[in-house]
């Protein structure tokens, strides 16, 4: 009975490894096929290739449309983020701290981004800033202030989420101890909660940061005339060209939020918040 009770152990964590290689290579597969691709020498892309060249970065690099396209999904990322992070921290103290009526109510309605279409939401929000736009006469579309706001949409929840789940695990008797000594709440938060839950505010950052870069629906509806961001730079090229120069911008993305990964990583484990 014990012999068979060990290879059922072994068979289950023989299972469980292979399975959680399988994920791995479901995921990892796209990426590399990606980078393998931006390497192709042709122009259609046939397997084999005959070759291998470095011309698609050349070419990437020097259209305008992709520059331009990276520089306002960066600005308009970090103003995003910087959005989630002041709605979010708040709220993630108030939720995890306070018991009154509603909080599961708010919780929900903070993160539905999370399940509604970002297309949906994109349309939602258009709509949405014409008619405020028609019934106060304020300039509402067509600025970069507004395409932030609606990334900010999809940032909260994520935020939300990370830093909850932080705030969950921390033991409120610290906090507790501080008050109890004398400090005000806000010299408690500042001092004792914040510091305790940076990885999680360092988390939702890079993660809100990734969600508003790589965002393309909502960019569609709200941005800026006679800009572009890269994702909809991606897909107005696609639209006339299949060539790897699409396959290279997207490599170098990937390289760029690995490389910011990697970078947070080694300053806050991301293990110990994901």
């Amino acid at each position: 009975m014990v012999r068979g009770a060990r290879w059922q152990e072994r068979l289950a964590r023989v299972g469980i490894v292979g399975l959680a290689w399988l994920s791995l290579l479901v995921v990892v597969l796209p990426l590399g096929l990606v980078v393998w691709l931006s390497f192709f020498a042709d122009e259609i892309p046939a397997l084999p290739p005959a070759g291998y060249s470095l011309r698609w970065y050349r070419a990437a690099l020097g259209l305008p449309q992709f520059a331009s396209g990276f520089e306002t999904s960066l600005i308009v990322a970090v103003m995003a983020t910087t959005a989630g992070l002041l709605v979010s921290i708040p709220a993630a103290l108030v939720l995890a701290r306070g018991r009154f009526p509603g909080r599961s109510v708010i919780v929900q309605v903070l993160t539905a981004p999370l399940i509604v279409p970002a297309i949906v939401i994109g349309a939602g929000m258009y709509v949405a800033f014409v008619q405020a736009e028609v019934a106060t006469g304020l300039e509402l579309t067509g600025n970069a202030a507004t395409l932030a706001a609606g990334h900010a949409l999809l940032t909260i929840p994520w935020c939300l989420r990370l830093l909850l789940a932080n705030l969950a695990g921390l033991d409120p008797a610290t906090e507790e101890a501080a008050l109890s000594l004398g400090a005000r709440p806000f010299t408690a938060v500042r001092l004792i909660t914040l510091p305790m839950v940076w990885p999680g505010v360092v988390a939702a950052a890079l993660f809100s940061f990734v969600v508003s870069f790589s965002n393309l629906e909502i960019s569609i509806f709200l941005v800026v005339p006679g800009e572009t961001t890269l994702p909809i730079a991606i897909f107005q090229y696609l639209q006339w060209k299949m060539d790897p120069t699409v396959a290279a911008v997207s490599t170098l993305q990937i390289a760029i939020v690995g490389l910011g990964l990697l970078l947070t990583n080694r300053f806050v484990p991301l293990g110990r918040v994901l």
